[in-house]
C-alpha cells in the first residue's frame, strides 16, 4: 500500500517542486542586413540568456541509456514542444506542463526505477548488496542513490537532498519488507523531481569581467552536453567541472575535443539536424495509398533514417564540406526505399551513390525531403519552396491570407495539366503573387518527383518543365537547384544560426549578429567542417558568458 502512496506522493510532490522553481504561470524576403566589418578575433559580446527549459523526450532517453545502460529504456511519448524560431528544441523553455504530462513523466520514471533494480540488472547498477535483502539498508541506498543522483541531477547532490531520497528508500523499504523496493521508489521519486526534468542555468561572479555573470561550472557542462551529445555530462565532463578545469580556457578546449571525439557526438547531430530539417513533420505525415502504393509506413521510416544517416556519415565520420549534402550523390538506402528509387533491392540499408546523370543529387532529392513537403495525394512546389526558404535559408515565408482561393490548385481545369500550369494559374491572383514568386520558382525544380519521391517525366501526359531560379540564380534542372543552394551564402549562415541558438538554447537576438558574423568567417575557415563550426561555438565567449539584458524565454507553466 505505500508503494501506492509513495507514487502519489511523489506526483503531489513534483507539482509543488514546478511551482517553487518559477515554472508557474504583403510578401518579401527579409531585408538584407548591412554586413559587418570584419574581425581578427571573436568581438566582445554581452553573452546568451540563462535558459530554463525541460528535457525534451530524446534528452531524457538518453540520459537514462546512459545513465542506466542501453536496454533500459522505457516507452516515453512526451508531448512535443513548439517549434521556435525553427527549432523543437527550443520551445521547450515555452509553453505549459500539465498534471496529465507530469503523470506520462512519471509513468517512464516507474519503469526505468523498477528495471533499474530487477534481478537482472541490480548486480551491475547497485554498487553494493544490502546486509538484507528484506529489509532497510542505509548505507547501501546511500551509495547507489549518490552515484546515480550526480548524474541525473547533472551534479552531486547536496547532503538534504541526498538524505531526503535516503530516508524515502529507507521508509519504503521497511514498510514493504523489500529493500530494492524501496529503492525503487526513493529512484522514482529522483527521475521525476525537477531538478532531473527541468534545466535550470545558475550563473557566478565573472573573474574575468568585474560586475558580469558567467555561467556557473554545472550549467556549462550541462549547456555543452546537451548541445553535442543531446543528454547529461558523462562522469568525465562533470568530474571537470567538480575540479574548476573547466572553467579555464584550455580545460575547456580539452572537454570539447574530446566530446567531438566521442561516438555519443553522432547521436547529437541526429538530434539536431533532424530538429532543423522539420523532420517531427514525420510524426503525423500521410499519403493516400491508392495514389501511392508504395510509400509504406516502413518507407517512410526509412526515408527519415536515410537523410539523417547520410547527414552524420558526411559531416561526422567523414568531416566533409556541409555545403556537398546538396549536390552529393552518395547516400544509403533500404529495401523500402530502393522500391521507390526503382533500384535492386538490397538486403538491408547499404552505402549507394546516384549514377552521373542521374536526377538524384544531393539530400533535396531524397525521398524525405520530397515526400514531407508535399500533399496526401499530390506534390507541392509551394511547399517544397517554402522548406527551402524557411529550413534551409532561414527566411521565413508569411501565411496565406485566409481569403485565398485555392480552387485552381485544388481542382485544376484541364489544360492546367502540370504544377507550372497550375501554379502559372494562381499567380494570375495578385493576393497571392508575391509569396509564391519566392517559393515556387525553387519548388519547381523539384517536380520530377510526385509526392511521395517517386521519379516521374511527365504529369496529367505534359512533360515536366524542371527549370527554375533561386534569386536570381537560373538553372534547367534540380541539379542546378542543388548546385544554387551549395553556392548561396545564406546556406551556410542559415546553419550557423541554427547550431548557435541550439546551442544556446535560445533564439539568436540582434545583438548577436557580430557573433554570428564572427562565426561565420570561423565556419568558412574551417571549411565548412561540422566539427570546425562546433568547436567554434562551444568555445566561444558567448558560449559561456551571462547577458542579463537578453530577453530569456517565458518560463513554462505547471496547470
Amino acid at each position: 500500500m505505500r508503494f501506492e502512496g509513495g507514487r502519489f506522493r511523489l506526483l503531489r510532490n513534483m507539482l509543488v517542486g514546478v511551482a517553487a522553481a518559477g515554472l508557474v504561470g504583403a510578401c518579401s524576403l527579409p531585408a538584407p542586413q548591412p554586413e559587418v566589418a570584419a574581425a581578427v578575433s571573436e568581438p566582445g559580446v554581452g553573452g546568451s540568456a540563462k535558459r530554463l527549459r525541460i528535457l525534451t523526450e530524446a534528452q531524457y532517453l538518453n540520459t537514462v541509456a546512459y545513465v542506466f545502460g542501453p536496454d533500459i529504456r522505457p516507452v516515453a511519448t512526451f508531448p512535443p514542444s513548439q517549434r521556435t524560431e525553427g527549432l523543437i528544441a527550443l520551445g521547450t523553455s515555452r509553453g505549459g506542463v500539465t498534471t496529465q504530462q507530469l503523470e506520462l513523466y512519471q509513468k517512464a520514471a516507474l519503469t526505468v526505477s523498477q528495471m533499474a533494480v530487477d534481478p537482472q540488472h541490480r548486480a551491475f547498477l547497485v554498487p553494493c548488496k544490502p546486509a538484507s535483502e528484506t529489509a532497510a539498508d542505509r548505507a547501501c541506498a546511500t551509495a547507489f542513490l549518490k552515484e546515480k543522483g550526480r548524474l541525473l541531477n547533472r551534479r552531486p547532490l547536496t547532503n538534504d537532498e541526498l538524505n531526503a531520497f535516503v530516508n524515502e528508500a529507507v521508509a519504503s523499504a521497511d514498510g514493504l519488507k523489500d529493500f530494492y523496493a524501496g529503492l525503487a521508489i526513493a529512484l522514482e521519486a529522483m527521475l521525476v523531481s525537477p531538478n532531473v526534468l527541468f534545466v535550470t542555468e545558475t550563473s557566478e561572479p565573472d573573474p574575468a569581467r568585474p560586475g558580469k555573470e558567467r555561467l556557473d561550472a554545472y550549467s556549462l557542462a550541462t549547456r555543452l552536453s546537451l548541445f553535442l551529445w543531446n543528454a547529461v555530462p558523462d562522469d568525465g565532463l562533470l568530474k571537470a567541472a567538480e575540479t574548476g578545469e573547466l572553467m579555464t580556457e584550455k580545460g575547456r578546449a580539452r572537454q570539447v575535443e574530446r566530446m567531438l571525439a566521442s561516438v555519443r557526438l553522432e547521436t547529437g547531430m541526429r538530434a539536431f539536424f533532424d530538429d532543423m530539417f522539420g523532420f517531427d513533420d514525420f510524426n503525423a505525415l500521410s499519403k493516400d495509398a491508392t495514389v501511392y502504393p508504395k510509400f509504406t509506413g516502413q518507407a517512410m521510416t526509412d526515408a527519415r533514417e536515410e537523410t539523417i544517416r547520410t547527414v552524420v556519415d558526411h559531416l561526422v565520420a567523414q568531416k566533409k564540406d556541409y555545403r556537398d549534402l546538396y549536390t552529393t550523390r552518395s547516400t544509403f538506402i533500404s529495401p523500402a526505399l530502393a522500391v521507390i528509387y526503382g533500384l535492386t533491392t538490397p538486403p538491408n540499408w547499404t552505402r549507394y551513390e546516384f549514377p552521373e546523370g542521374s536526377q538524384r543529387a544531393g539530400i533535396l532529392t531524397h525521398i524525405s525531403f520530397l515526400a514531407v513537403h508535399s500533399h496526401p495525394g499530390r506534390s507541392s512546389a509551394t511547399l517544397r519552396g517554402k522548406a527551402l526558404r524557411e529550413l534551409l535559408l532561414c527566411q521565413p515565408v508569411p501565411r496565406p491570407p485566409a481569403n485565398v482561393d485555392f480552387s485552381a490548385v485544388e481542382n485544376p481545369k484541364a489544360n492546367l495539366r502540370t504544377a507550372r500550369d497550375r501554379v502559372n494559374a494562381h499567380l494570375e491572383n495578385p493576393v497571392c503573387a508575391g509569396c509564391h514568386k519566392i517559393t515556387d520558382p525553387m519548388g519547381l525544380a523539384l517536380e520530377n518527383f510526385d509526392g511521395s519521391g517517386r521519379y516521374r517525366e511527365t504529369e496529367r501526359g505534359a512533360a515536366i518543365d524542371a527549370s527554375g531560379s533561386l534569386d536570381g540564380k537560373a538553372f534547367t534542372d534540380v541539379a542546378g537547384l542543388g548546385r544554387a543552394m551549395h553556392d548561396h551564402p545564406a546556406l551556410t549562415s542559415c546553419l550557423v544560426k541554427r547550431a548557435y541558438s541550439y546551442g544556446t538554447g535560445g533564439p539568436a537576438q540582434a545583438s548577436d549578429r557580430p557573433l554570428l558574423a564572427y562565426l561565420d568567417r570561423r565556419f568558412a575557415e574551417e571549411e565548412y567542417t561540422l566539427p570546425g563550426l562546433l568547436r567554434a561555438i562551444a568555445l566561444s565567449q558567448s558560449f559561456l558568458h551571462v547577458d542579463d539584458s537578453a530577453p530569456a524565454a517565458p518560463a513554462a507553466s505547471a496547470n
